[in-house]
């Protein structure tokens, strides 16, 4: 079942429920009463700005549905910019998007979800391969309508010896998902899947990640930090699965998120499943507010408190931001990031 299928033939009954366990915080069935008609390939409305404009010369624009493929040559070094824009009313569309990057290569991607309508129902499915001792660096920013409806699954299958950098920021959606499915073969691969949300309003947004260790010998690390605020919903859901085999696995997880309304929710399930031997690893998670003493330090020295949580609150999620190697997309994060703050205050 998925949200891609149900768009392509109508049947509600493809969408994900509750009763499906992965999908129980962000149910589509209860939510999505009818498909609406697939989407026009292009419409006058005009373009949302993306965040990564200027970034890259090389890039692809996909609205309102589309499939790409970006191929990266054995030993080259490439930066592309790949906005998903969504610019029809109530329509309904797919888009499909293949990355391979041959051995030794290098990708810097700079992924992006604009809506430049409110209300739109639409899933992005990606499927990434990485060669053997490559790098692929990846910054997702998702930007929707406060009314569109918007899920995107990315399936990333890395060799040994390559390297995954990962940065996944949203503002949530009346329903959004932003999943990432890593198989690991171990062998000195290395993956950093990192994640930050900033939610208010009544916007809901889901941050879901499945790293599968099948050898031995690889290292994942991931730092998903969160805001929510208003009637807004942050989810967090971090499977890392160790298979028998997999020794020498180093795996540690972190989730943090701060709730700042009595009406906002953050829910979180981080996991391990360890099926192996001499591995190291470890989760954590913690939900909570702002801290009063630092609060308390900050208006001690004139500070007013709207702009003394802003700042402290900007702090918190700093952490993720400069995790991001790429400069210019690290400071095109930021922006974004202090943009989407600056509206909860």
């Amino acid at each position: 079942m998925s949200l891609a299928r149900a768009i392509e033939t109508g049947d509600l009954a493809e969408l994900p429920s509750r009763r499906d366990e992965d999908w129980r915080w962000s149910d589509l069935r209860g939510l999505v009463r009818s498909i609406p008609e697939r989407s026009p390939a292009d419409d006058d409305h005009p373009e949302a700005p993306a965040p990564f404009d200027g970034l890259s010369a090389t890039r692809i624009d996909f609205t309102n549905g589309d499939s790409g493929r970006i191929d990266v040559a054995t030993n080259s070094n490439e930066i592309w910019a790949v906005t998903f824009r969504s610019t029809a009313r109530a329509g309904a569309h797919v888009n499909r998007l293949d990355v391979a990057v041959g051995p030794g290569g290098s990708l810097v991607l700079l992924e992006a979800y604009t809506g430049a309508r409110p209300d739109y129902v639409c899933e992005t499915d990606i499927d990434i391969r990485l060669g053997e001792g490559c790098r692929l660096e990846r910054i997702v920013v998702a930007d929707d309508g406060e009314e569109a409806v918007n899920v995107s699954s990315s399936r990333i299958d890395i060799a040994p010896g390559a390297r995954l950098d990962q940065t996944v920021v949203t503002s949530g959606a009346r329903r959004q998902r932003l999943e990432t499915r890593v198989r690991h073969p171990g062998g000195g691969a290395k993956v950093r899947l990192d994640g930050l949300y900033v939610i208010g309003g009544r916007r809901h947004g889901d941050l879901t990640t499945v790293v599968v260790h099948e050898g031995p010998g690889g290292d994942t690390d991931q730092v998903t930090k969160g805001v929510a605020i208003d009637q807004g919903r942050g989810v967090f859901q971090g499977r890392i699965e160790v298979r028998p085999g997999a020794d020498r696995t180093n795996a540690r997880m972190q989730h943090r998120a701060l709730v700042l309304s009595d009406r906002a929710e953050v829910d979180a399930k981080p996991e391990l499943e360890i099926y192996a031997d001499d591995v190291a690893c470890s989760h954590g998670n913690s939900v909570g507010a702002l801290d009063e003493e630092a609060l308390f330090y900050a208006r001690q020295r004139g500070i007013p408190e709207d702009a003394a949580r802003a700042m402290l609150t900007k702090a918190f999620l700093d952490e993720v931001v400069e995790r991001i190697d790429h400069e210019g997309a690290r400071d095109a994060v930021r922006r974004f990031v202090v943009a989407q703050t600056e509206k909860l205050s």
